[in-house]
């Protein structure tokens, strides 16, 4: 199953060009599933056709499913309280009926994950075609599995699961309570939840598609974005030019915004992006028609996966090299701090704490370089810690 994540500057056009990315999908024959993140019904005014908290079918091989994220809130709550009813009942806690329960904050996002793991694990589609929210949210919360299974990790490391039969006598030398059975049982559902959807988004089948009105503006987001989801290790397989203007015979008024339109143009073919000009077609589109007019790119079949690969240069040099690509990269914006097992990696607004692979921990950083939209750290291999053998 092929999954596309679309996202874009507010007011890109991003959700209409979801609708016809999934519509082009459908008519040629494959089973699509297109998944809304917004609470408005602005997918189903670009169809046509209003979309709902259930899967829909929307049109042959076309599923629409527009989650409701209050409502999967409080089915959570009532099943946590379930769970925990002997510790609330052991502090006096009244719970709380599911009437009276409104959304916590980042709870949305936690539901909208939780159903984009669901809709891509399901086999009943070919296609899952994700209309994320608008380019800042949307790299918060394809970021945010990552984040909360790390802390979870640090907080409630699994390995304390084995101590069960001492948890008594650690709690009387330490003299507080230790954790309970049911909170590591709770973490350790959490966590395989969160796996499943990082498993979503870092298969080799899932690539973003970066939605901008080309222009000072969009050039910025774009910009931002490619670095963002680069650090997320996303693929942006396409960067869709949206509400470009005829070249042939342009308006007096309109001389201008064309002008900007040919610059970003020419700068965005300068980047590793496939560049896809869509047509404004002088009206918001609405309706099947409209959406075809758009002439979105089709969906490549076989896309091409992102790599963040270790080359071995110990003959040549003595270090590995851990090669990631951050395409659109300044040096000046770029700093690295080896923490433990880990690398954190700040690239301008974003960072991103990642897990060395199994080689690398055992080695000193000896290096790192950016060269070509790519980052390459040097590992010296630490002789206490590499077999003699290896070298």
């Amino acid at each position: 199953m092929r999954t596309i994540l679309i996202t874009g500057p507010g007011g890109s056009g991003r959700t209409t060009v979801a609708a016809a990315t999934a519509q082009r999908a459908a008519g040629e024959g494959v089973r699509t599933l297109l998944l809304s993140a917004d609470r408005t019904d602005t997918l189903g005014a670009a169809l046509g056709s209003a979309t709902g908290p259930v899967p829909e079918e929307a049109a042959a091989n076309l599923t629409t499913w527009r989650p409701d994220a209050v409502d999967r809130f409080r089915q959570d709550l009532t099943a946590f309280q379930s769970r925990a009813a002997t510790v609330l009942d052991l502090l006096g806690a009244a719970r709380l009926d599911a009437e009276e329960v409104t959304p916590l904050p980042g709870a949305e996002e936690l539901s909208f994950l939780r159903a984009l793991r669901d809709a891509a694990l399901s086999e009943r589609y070919d296609l899952l075609v994700v209309d994320l929210p608008p380019l800042q949210q949307a790299l918060a919360l394809l970021g945010l599995p990552e984040e909360l299974r790390r802390y979870l990790r640090r907080l409630l490391p699994p390995e304390r699961q084995a101590a069960r039969a001492l948890r008594p006598v650690l709690g009387r030398l330490a003299g507080v309570p230790m954790p309970s059975d049911w909170l590591y049982e709770t973490a350790a559902r959490w966590d395989v939840e969160l796996a499943a959807v990082e498993a979503v988004l870092s298969d080799r089948n899932t690539a973003v598609r970066l939605v901008a009105e080309p222009g000072p503006a969009g050039a910025d987001a774009v910009r931002t974005a490619g670095l963002g989801l680069a650090l997320r290790g996303l693929r942006t397989e396409i960067l869709i030019a949206n509400r470009t203007l005829p070249e042939t015979d342009p308006d007096s008024l309109l001389v201008g915004l064309l002008a900007q339109q040919r610059k970003a143009l020419a700068d965005w073919q300068e980047q590793p992006y496939d560049v896809r000009p869509v047509p404004h077609l002088g009206h918001d589109p609405r309706g099947a028609d409209d959406l075809a007019a758009l002439a979105v790119p089709p969906v490549n079949p076989a896309p091409a996966p992102v790599e963040w690969r270790v080359t071995d240069r110990r003959s040549d040099d003595g270090v590995l090299v851990w090669h990631i690509p951050l395409p659109g990269a300044i040096r000046d914006e770029l700093d690295l701090i080896r923490r433990g097992d880990e690398l954190v990696i700040t690239v301008g607004p974003f960072r991103r704490i990642v897990p060395l692979p199994s080689a690398l921990r055992r080695c000193t950083v000896a290096g790192a370089g950016l060269r070509e939209g790519e980052l390459r750290v040097r590992f010296a291999p630490d002789p206490d810690l590499w077999p003699a053998t290896g070298r």
